[in-house]
């Protein structure tokens, strides 16, 4: 009878460790459909608030890529039109425009975008009506918009476009994961739906930019903005 307890032991112990350490398996539901994002003031609204301190670029700045890395914001101040940003050029420190009000702004790259709607066009460019390119979104207290003029690449797009070199000051920014949010004197960032959402919510202005999509959604008693999802990229 002993060959034979044991021999029933060894069955017992082994088919105790099989179910210990079985695996479950789960199988999609072929039926699911996944609810659809929320719309951009919804999930600023939403999306619970992450520690800032890692994503500060210099004196009161916050600046983050997305995981993809196609899009970077900053949430940051200008003045006029000349926004302070920790990896482009600009004039912001420039004391002749000392004169003009420092106000909080968002502010988004893109290294493939759609081209801006004829309406969202709001420059004429010095006069010739060329080179309003997509790209670039900025937003303010009260305003949302697409585009600017330029005549060459962003730091975005020469970091991470088509034959961007993926080094840089860009290359270094922390990651904003899907679903975080940041906030800066009265103004959110969203990383969400492929793309990255700005917004006051308290006076209901907002964008969203993604690579074949954006969105303006202007303060209340506006028509919001937005292209086709089909919209052609540049470049």
């Amino acid at each position: 009878m002993e060959p034979m307890r044991r021999t029933l032991l060894g069955t017992l112990a082994a088919l105790t460790l099989l179910a210990s350490t079985a695996c479950t398996v789960t199988q999609k539901d072929p039926d699911y459909v996944p609810p659809a994002p929320l719309p951009p003031l919804e999930q600023l609204t939403q999306a619970p608030l992450t520690d800032a301190a890692k994503y500060a670029a210099g004196q009161d700045v916050l600046s983050f890529a997305t995981a993809d890395r196609n899009v970077v914001c900053s949430l940051t101040s200008a003045k006029g039109r000349h926004v302070n940003l920790p990896y482009e050029q600009n004039g912001f420190s420039d004391s002749n425009n000392n004169k003009l009000a420092t106000v909080p702004v968002a502010h988004c790259e893109l290294a493939a975008y759609p081209k801006p709607a004829p309406t969202d066009i709001t420059d004429d460019c010095g006069g010739t009506g060329l080179g309003y390119l997509g790209g670039v979104a900025l937003l303010t207290p009260k305003t949302a918009a697409y585009g600017e003029c330029r005549s060459g690449v962003t730091q975005q797009e020469a970091e991470f476009g088509p034959d961007g070199s993926r080094k840089g000051p860009i290359s270094q920014l922390p990651v904003l994961d899907d679903g975080q949010n940041l906030e800066r004197n009265g103004l959110r960032c969203s990383a969400y739906n492929g793309g990255v959402a700005c917004g006051n919510v308290s006076a209901g202005v907002a964008f969203f930019v993604s690579r074949d999509h954006y969105e303006l959604i202007p303060a209340a008693g506006k028509q919001a903005s937005q292209t086709a999802s089909d919209a052609p990229k540049t470049p």
